[in-house]
């Protein structure tokens, strides 16, 4: 057994400006999502024009299933690698696959191309959660842990924001034009890329995930450097006397994962699944297809539909932004079942308003702005959620899981199915569809009542202690990992 004090003295530290950098490094992982994202569904109008793509509402809707059938198997491919080779390998390597596939979206010229880019960007991205969400947790104080990482998912809607922005700026006919603009859209996201791998190659490996593999003298120096420059800003530090028994493990295979999984974190698991699923249904319902909806329905043009996407995009930004602390005050369990039920109950309510046409399209987007406040938060707890809930060993590959099987169940099918309603032209059987995604967040908002746990504030080690603190845990079909 190894005795350490470092996951304490990690939870002690004073925010200071080395705690913004690493958010700003690691955080914008999901701006880049919401970029991607946003700028597919900002251009889906475009992308129907002869001289662009010419592709229907249902190809636009599986590409997007493309770009989350990538996002899926990235997660699982490198959320595995990220616990056995480490965090910071994962996220640099995850941000070049990511920078790579949208350059090259950007010389797509067939349905298939252009799908199998988005394919290729959703791997890499979707290897991104992972990592960055078991870096950041790692990173950053307990007391903070929940109003921050709340915070940084919120930043995929500063990534729509700039879509929007992109969308408005390249499809006006008077200075780019949708014919080379939506290309250029794509090549600007590379750039974008490039500049935060600059950033984030000074980001620590976690110290966490090295005292469980056994470098501890790497983890300590790791953590002396932060100390210094912490106390650099903050002045003098706190002495710290809560120490860890743990011995270091190699990571888990696939079959004790499963087995572990389905016995000693059975609810923890329930509640992961039911949290991602829901919210990804919810997410993919609307906004994957919300361009569509504005020009089918509402006959925006084109080069308009950002300024429609824009509003959407803030509220979502602030929600996690404003709301996030009181994950910390009020706590998980109760704030997590608010957000699920009002976002539910908005949607449904919202839903039908569409359906009889009552709302003009300005007004259906102050009505979506206003729900998916509430619901950015719900859904960021999701993540939040799976990634504090399970022991450093499987963290990762834990976020990956639930992500995966969440987005799968959830969102995989989801833009094709819209795509195909929207082109029938049915507001009722659009509904219909929308009215379900909002019944089944009210249900997850059961789940987490019943099922939730209280970690606010509270230490990952405590909110669920590593495999290695329990003398009596051998680790059946785990597998050697690599340094």
């Amino acid at each position: 057994m190894l005795e350490t004090a470092i996951p304490a003295r990690l939870d002690r530290l004073p925010w200071s400006p080395w705690h913004w950098r690493v958010v700003i490094a690691l955080g914008v992982s999901w701006l880049l999502d919401g970029l991607e994202v946003t700028v597919v569904g900002s251009l889906g109008p475009a992308l129907e024009r002869s001289d662009t793509l010419g592709l229907t509402a249902g190809e636009i809707g599986w590409a997007a299933s493309a770009y989350i059938g990538g996002a899926v198997l990235g997660a699982l491919f490198f959320g595995r690698l990220a616990d056995s080779l480490g965090r910071k390998r994962m996220f640099l390597v995850t941000l070049v696959v990511y920078l790579v596939a949208t350059v090259c979206t950007a010389f797509s010229f067939n349905i298939w191309s252009f799908a199998l880019c988005r394919f290729a960007t959703g791997f890499g991205i979707g290897g991104e959660y992972a990592a960055i969400n078991s870096a950041i947790d790692e990173l950053i104080p307990a007391r903070v842990r929940g109003t921050v990482d709340l915070a940084i998912n919120g930043t995929f809607w500063v990534g729509a924001a700039m879509g929007a922005a992109l969308s408005i700026v390249l499809l006006e006919p008077s200075l780019v034009g949708a014919h080379y603009g939506w290309r250029l859209a794509f090549l600007l996201g590379g750039v974008l890329g490039v500049a935060i791998l600059l950033v984030r190659r000074h980001v620590p490996e976690s110290p966490r995930w090295l005292i469980r593999h056994g470098r501890s003298d790497e983890a300590e120096r790791v953590v002396v450097e932060i100390e210094r420059e912490v106390a650099a800003s903050r002045g003098p530090l706190a002495p710290v006397s809560e120490r860890l028994a743990m011995r270091a493990l190699p990571s888990p295979g696939w079959s004790e994962i499963a087995r572990l999984m389905a016995t000693r974190y059975r609810r923890r698991a329930v509640l992961g699944l039911v949290l991602m699923a829901s919210q990804a249904l919810f997410y993919n319902a609307i906004f994957f297809t919300y361009a569509l909806v504005l020009a089918r329905f509402y006959g925006v043009p084109e080069q308009h539909v950002g300024y429609y996407i824009f509003p959407f995009a803030v509220g979502n930004f602030l929600g996690p932004l404003i709301l996030g602390r009181l994950f910390d005050s009020i706590g998980r369990r109760r704030m997590i079942a608010l957000t699920y039920a009002i976002a539910g109950l908005g949607l449904i309510a919202t839903g039908r308003a569409f359906a009889v046409d009552a709302l003009t399209p300005a007004q259906l987007s102050v009505c979506w702005s206003a729900i998916f406040f509430v619901a950015s938060a719900a859904a960021s707890s999701a993540y939040l959620t799976v990634s504090e809930v399970f022991p450093v060993e499987m963290r990762a590959i834990a976020i990956s899981i639930f992500y995966a099987v969440g987005t799968a169940l959830g969102g995989f099918a989801g833009p094709p199915l819209y795509g195909a309603i929207i082109e029938s032209g049915s507001r009722q059987a659009l509904f219909g569809a929308y009215a379900l995604a909002g019944v089944l967040m009210c249900l997850a908002a059961a789940v987490a009542l019943w099922l939730g746990v209280d970690a606010e504030r509270k230490s990952l080690e405590e909110v669920c202690a590593p495999l290695g603190c329990d003398v009596d845990y051998r680790g059946v079909g785990a597998t050697a990992s690599k340094p």
